[in-house]
């Protein structure tokens, strides 16, 4: 259809150009009628063609030309007789049809691609732009080689999913005691928790079809084609039952209803309420199971929420020491590691890292042991890709002027004092003024344990170590010589110190009172800022500004009595700094107990 197409639109085209150019004459020189009038004195005309007002002269030394009468000149027919020149008459009906076909061209042109379009959309899907129809990907049996033994980190999550692969394989179990398998699972997580790659272990292990689909693949301008690819998606799963559904970024088409400029006529709200309908309509849909991630649930309908619908939510959090420890244990089954590499104090220095992250991590050092011709990863390869993903890649080829280390140096080890010597601070791992990413040194702590929950002491030892940088500057350059460099530092003190009033109740004088819903779900459409925001009085605010203030200096006055009192070591530090660029967590701790320390 598409070929037929293309010659049509090329037939067209070249009709309009060859009627654009068409003259009946081949003779392009046009002279003005006074001049021909003047020829036709002077008895140099053979013969002419009068076509209409155009009049095409032959003249009799063989020149020809075209001249145009201004007005229909009667009195010129019987003077070319009485002159004895040959006269050639032609109707002007060719120049009618060429202007008509002219003139009714754009529009022949447009009819033709209507007819297309229309044509495409009543195929019944087989046209190359038939929007009714799905876009999922069918995967078959056998053809996804991802097991559940592939995917780690998340052991709770497979145990949950792991019955809907027992019923699917065994449903005579579960139905023998009168039990229905749950019709849908929202899987809920962090981005690159591997809530994909389990979806797709499932259909490894399923044997069974299996439709994987992404949420914005329904959407479209067209008002009506969302709700029939989720009709059609459903038809076809019901047709290859039992099988699955899996969708991916199901917020982008179930978010809640009514926060949309459409209203209830929103081309996604259409859809969704289509979805609804297919998942716990009148129909029966046991032997169709649905499978949805999302790392937005607070945006989702509540109604696709609901039991019937997603019956079971299956939680994926960031893994845990031993959750990262058998992540790289998969992802370096393939690789040659060399004897160094320990695997356990990898994923000890990797907190916050998700199943992902460790993936690039892997990949990382395998590409820095290529880039410098080894033949095996060594430890140093992923000490090295662990410090890219945390701290940026090194900018060496920036040029630092010696007073520019100096104060860099200084303020990471203003960093790295107050971090060491206060109490219940994550451990320092190794301090930089090599500049990373967006900063000009970095000082990295990582914490020894994995943290559910953290304490008082614990954020105010954290508010000093920022502020360690800056009060290094102030102390050995004075006031009004501080940097810019402490930017990134005030602005996290700062959002501690506010969480820590406003949020988890550390103020004395407001109590154990919650005065910020940030964590609630909210609509900008609603106004429900602008409503908290009249909640809170005028003295409840400046109580809320004061406290913050007092958190703030009494950790900047610690911070600072600590460097004071240290400023033998800040000195130290910051020689070994200028000489060694970069220190470990061993040469640190010699420095802090007044030890030499051998640079490497």
């Amino acid at each position: 259809m598409i070929k037929n197409f293309i010659i049509w639109l090329i037939i067209t085209l070249s009709l309009i150009f060859i009627f654009n150019n068409f003259n009946i004459n081949e003779c392009k020189n046009k002279i003005d009628y006074s001049t021909f009038i003047n020829d036709l004195n002077k008895e140099k005309i053979k013969e002419v063609c009068i076509n209409g007002k155009e009049i095409y002269v032959i003249k009799k030394n063989r020149d020809s030309y075209i001249t145009y009468m201004p007005i229909l000149d009667y009195k010129l027919l019987s003077i070319l007789l009485n002159k004895n020149i040959k006269i050639i008459g032609k109707c002007n009906e060719d120049n009618i049809i060429t202007s008509i076909l002219i003139s009714w061209s754009p529009i022949i042109l447009i009819l033709l691609v209507w007819i297309f379009f229309i044509r495409q959309i009543q195929i019944g899907g087989k046209g190359s732009i038939y929007f009714g129809k799905n876009k999922a990907k069918i995967i078959s049996e056998n053809r996804i080689k991802i097991k559940f033994e592939d995917v780690a980190g998340c052991d709770e999550a497979k145990e949950e999913v792991k019955e809907i692969v027992d019923f699917l394989k065994n449903p005579n179990k579960f139905k023998k005691l009168g039990g229905r398998i749950p019709k849908g699972i929202l899987m809920i997580g962090p981005p690159g928790t591997g809530k994909t790659l389990l979806a797709k272990a499932i259909a490894g292990e399923s044997d069974v079809p299996f439709f994987t689909i992404s949420g914005s693949d329904f959407v479209e301008m067209f008002v009506g084609v969302g709700a029939s690819r989720v009709r059609d998606m459903f038809d076809q799963a019901k047709k290859k039952s039992p099988s699955i559904i899996f969708i991916d970024e199901i917020d982008a088409v179930g978010r809640q209803r009514g926060t949309g400029f459409g209203g209830g006529h929103d081309e996604r709200e259409q859809t969704l309420n289509q979805m609804l309908v297919e998942m716990d309509g009148f129909d029966n849909n046991e032997s169709v199971i649905v499978i949805a991630a999302t790392n937005r649930p607070d945006v989702l309908d509540n109604a696709l929420l609901r039991p019937g619908r997603f019956d079971r939510k299956v939680i994926f959090d960031l893994p845990d020491i031993k959750g990262r420890e058998e992540i790289l244990k998969i992802h370096v089954k393939k690789i040659n590691l060399n004897e160094d590499v320990d695997l356990s104090l990898i994923s000890k220095s990797t907190s916050g890292f998700s199943g992902a992250d460790l993936s690039n991590l892997v990949n990382e050092a395998i590409l820095h042991a290529a880039k410098n011709d080894k033949e095996k990863i060594y430890m140093s390869d992923f000490e090295f890709s662990r410090d890219k993903i945390i701290l940026g890649s090194e900018r060496k080829s920036m040029i630092l002027t010696n007073k520019q280390k100096e104060y860099i140096a200084y303020h990471e080890s203003g960093h790295v004092i107050v971090g060491k010597l206060i109490p219940d601070h994550d451990p320092i791992n190794k301090v930089t003024i090599i500049p990373r990413g967006r900063s000009l040194g970095v000082t990295l702590f990582l914490p020894n344990e994995e943290y559910l929950n953290t304490n008082r002491i614990r954020l105010e030892s954290k508010i000093s170590a920022l502020y360690g940088g800056r009060l290094a500057e102030e102390i050995i350059y004075g006031y009004n010589k501080i940097s810019t460099g402490s930017l990134n530092d005030i602005k996290v003190a700062t959002s501690i110190a506010r969480k820590m009033v406003i949020q988890l109740g550390y103020s004395k004088i407001l109590g154990p009172l919650m005065y910020s819903f940030d964590d609630e779900n909210e609509s900008y459409m609603n106004n429900k800022f602008i409503f908290r925001s009249k909640t809170l009085s005028e003295d409840i605010l400046k109580v809320i500004d004061q406290e913050i203030i007092n958190i703030i200096n009494i950790n900047y006055q610690r911070a600072k009595d600590i460097l004071i009192k240290n400023i033998d070591i800040l000195h130290s530090m910051k020689d070994a700094l200028i000489k060694n660029e970069t220190l470990n967590s061993n040469q640190i701790n010699n420095l802090i107990n007044r030890k030499p320390i051998d640079y490497c």
